[in-house]
């Protein structure tokens, strides 16, 4: 029966040094609860500029936003960088999993990550399929190639970022891996984030875990013009975090109110009393009518012979 610690919390922007000491402190607090994995928020490492629009109108850019965007860019990691090895190290120190979701720079281009470790080591990463809206601005696309669903000793595990969530191809696609437990980590604090929650266990018969941020103005450096704008108290993302069984029940309620971290543990075998009846890429299904074809190939603009 897998623990799961839900981290609610949030980001300290441009400082990513600050952050990973707050990754360490939620990692410590998860395994001395004896969780067998911890689940960041999306963007947790880099951060979602709430409310930042990067000096962005349409068909204009601003020298302030470019800074801005600079200043963003020297924030995000790598995937093999100094601040994933930290990260792979801490798994491995306290025999826990980590999932969690970053800002990945690669060359000269940002990504929507997530970033999987296991106390062996790294695992591998998913990589946001399409940003939302302003975030196309900011961050690229990912590909196929970074769909996994990784087998642990936690059961299997995969992850839809935020609004991927309503990509029913890519749930689609997690459900053929046979997902068990389905991470969601997200910024998305509205109150229908729960039906969605309960909709994508129920639909793929899987437990369900999502984390939220919960982001406060003071997030920003003291410096910066939001900070100035709206204080340290306004609530900038209000977290919701969650969990959901296999049949709709909701295991962990959402909370709008503080920064804190939660837990659930379940029974990976009672997945079986909802596929008796659903299981959508199986009995449930008609590929005689309906077939899904995934390209998980790599895409890359140059390729060398």
């Amino acid at each position: 029966m897998p623990k799961i610690a839900i981290v609610q919390a949030g980001t300290v922007l441009y400082d990513k040094a600050a952050t990973l000491a707050k990754v360490k402190k939620y990692v410590d607090e998860a395994a001395e609860n004896g969780a067998e994995l911890v689940l960041f928020p999306e963007v947790f490492i880099g951060g979602y500029p709430k409310w930042n629009n990067f000096g962005i109108t349409m068909g204009t850019r601003t020298p302030e936003g470019r800074k801005e965007f600079k200043r963003y860019f020297e924030n995000a990691i790598e995937e093999h960088g100094e601040e994933s090895k930290v990260l792979e190290a801490l798994a491995g120190q306290q025999n826990i999993h980590i999932v969690i979701g970053v800002v990945e720079r690669e060359a000269g281009t940002l990504y929507c990550s997530v970033f999987f470790y296991s106390p062996e080591g790294y695992l591998g990463k998913h990589r946001k399929l399409l940003p939302t809206a302003l975030e196309r601005c900011v961050w690229g696309q990912g590909d196929g190639s970074t769909m996994p669903v990784f087998d642990t000793k936690v059961g299997n595990i995969g992850s839809a970022i935020c609004w991927e969530n309503y990509m029913p191809l890519y749930r689609m696609s997690l459900y053929n891996k046979e997902i068990q437990i389905y991470l969601a980590p997200t910024v998305d604090d509205r109150d229908v984030w729960l039906s969605t929650m309960r909709t994508i266990a129920l639909e793929g018969r899987c437990f369900v875990v999502s984390a939220c941020q919960f982001l406060k103005s003071s997030a920003y450096p003291s410096d910066h013009a939001l900070r100035k704008e709206h204080g340290d108290d306004t609530i900038l993302i209000r977290g919701g975090s969650c969990a959901v069984d296999p049949l709709g029940g909701v295991l962990v309620e959402p909370d709008f109110s503080q920064e804190t971290i939660r837990y659930t543990e379940f029974d990976l075998s009672d997945i079986a009393l909802g596929k008796m009846d659903l299981d959508v890429v199986g009995h449930y299904s008609r590929p005689d009518v309906f077939q899904l074809n995934v390209n998980e190939k790599p895409m890359s603009t140059v390729t060398r012979n």
